[in-house]
């Protein structure tokens, strides 16, 4: 028997599922789930000590590979000075420093320790600050497991979500809006029938939790019109695409500029960091100084801070987005051509360091047209792949991401095995 699933078998019985997060489990694929023993550049090995070309990345934070030594030295550093002290240090005033130069919406930013714990601080702001109730999300983008924000659409335009999981009251989420992504139109409907009552607007810039979709120009310029028009607060949550797609973020390449920004992922390094940053205006009214309360005994931890700001540091070399950029695009354009190759069962898509794989003829650009995907196959292809050593997102609703250490032997690889694996699922 596999060690993966021995250890699957113990772990179910002293966890839920036997994962500390659901997509972990495989349920979506199938299969049992693989247990990460190591990690290095481009690799990580899994308890059998079989190796993989990983384009998971920890959901992205390796933008600079696994285990970097830059990185590793920095956290073994901090360490060794203690690991958390429930008190102010420089080296987080050193991550806020850095965090707005690197994105010039953000005038002030306080770190946390989750990108849940990002967009629910920001919420609970935008609505202290607005002294409105509601809010509008967009159905297939996730800003973590906060209440108000597990919600699926209503039954029809400009209706009030439901929860979609057990343990959120309805009353939680009557104020929140879901409205459709990428539709101008209908957010034109919103704010024509709630404009004045409407405290937010959440959204992915690029969406990366219904796979990569990317926001449409007219999309986010009127939901900036609109929120400016009626007093409303813009929130872009950048906590996968923020450093990920570009060093602004993706507001600076759509150049939008959001009056909150939650941050995640890359700015941890690998270490659990994430942030909520805007307007000093709009920062002034969390506690100590305004109404809105909130805190975190582990926000800014001294360790996890140093792998942030080194990643951070990383990220800035010359020519390091160019070579990001430019793997990812080779790795979806090798893969569009292998699915053209077998009458386009399969697409894919890029930007910056992110990428997406379609089970569909073309790239969709709304949750509706990323569920009519091939799931099934989808599902085939990854265990095809898994079994000639890649490992991609176990669901076919999740981004990829590549990483600087993702070199042209590894895309080359990856696209045999696309080939290979296509080959088995269709002739």
């Amino acid at each position: 028997m596999s060690q993966n699933d021995v250890l699957f078998q113990r772990a179910q019985v002293t966890t839920p599922g036997g994962v500390n997060s659901p997509v972990r489990a495989f349920r979506s694929v199938g299969g049992t789930p693989r247990f990460i023993k190591r990690a290095a550049d481009a690799y990580f090995w899994d308890a059998d000590d079989k190796k993989y070309i990983d384009y998971i990345g920890s959901w992205g934070p390796a933008i600079v590979g696994h285990a970097h030594p830059k990185v590793i030295e920095a956290v073994q550093q901090a360490a060794s000075l203690g690991l958390s002290f429930g008190a102010p240090t420089e080296g987080e005033i050193l991550m806020a420093e850095e965090i707005c130069k690197l994105v010039p919406s953000i005038e002030q930013v306080r770190l946390v320790s989750s990108g849940t714990e990002a967009t629910m601080s920001a919420l609970r702001l935008a609505r202290g600050a607005t002294k409105r109730d509601k809010i509008i999300k967009f159905e297939g983008c996730y800003h973590g497991h906060a209440d108000a924000l597990l919600v699926k659409a209503g039954s029809g335009l400009l209706t009030f979500g439901n929860p979609t999981s057990s343990g959120v009251p309805e009353d939680f989420t009557k104020h929140t809006l879901v409205l459709d992504y990428n539709d101008a139109e209908q957010l034109k409907q919103a704010f024509a029938q709630f404009g004045d009552q409407i405290a937010c607007v959440i959204v992915e810039p690029v969406a990366g939790n219904m796979n990569l979709i990317k926001a449409s120009n007219e999309f986010l310029s009127t939901m900036r019109e609109l929120c400016t028009q009626h007093g409303s607060i813009l929130i872009f949550d950048e906590v996968m695409c923020g450093f990920r797609v570009a060093l602004g973020g993706a507001q600076s390449l759509y150049n939008i500029k959001p009056d909150l920004t939650a941050l995640g992922k890359v700015i941890g390094g690998g270490l659990p960091v994430a942030a909520f940053g805007g307007r000093a205006d709009i920062m002034a009214h969390l506690a100590p100084i305004g109404g809105v309360y909130q805190a975190g005994t582990l926000s800014g931890n001294p360790v996890a801070v140093a792998a942030g700001l080194t990643t951070l540091k990383l990220i800035q070399e010359p020519g390091f987005y160019e070579n990001l950029s430019s793997q990812t695009q080779k790795l979806a354009h090798g893969l569009n051509q292998v699915g053209a190759e077998f009458g386009q069962k399969f697409c894919a898509d890029s930007l910056g360091g992110m990428f997406g794989l379609y089970f569909s003829a073309s790239v969709p650009g709304s949750f509706a047209e990323v569920m009519k995907a091939n799931s099934q196959e989808f599902n085939a292809f990854f265990h095809a792949m898994l079994k000639r050593g890649i490992y991609l997102a176990p669901s076919a609703f999740e981004a990829g991401f590549v990483s600087a250490k993702h070199g042209n032997t590894d895309i080359e690889a990856t696209i045999q095995a696309a080939r290979e694996s296509a080959h088995e699922i269709y002739m």
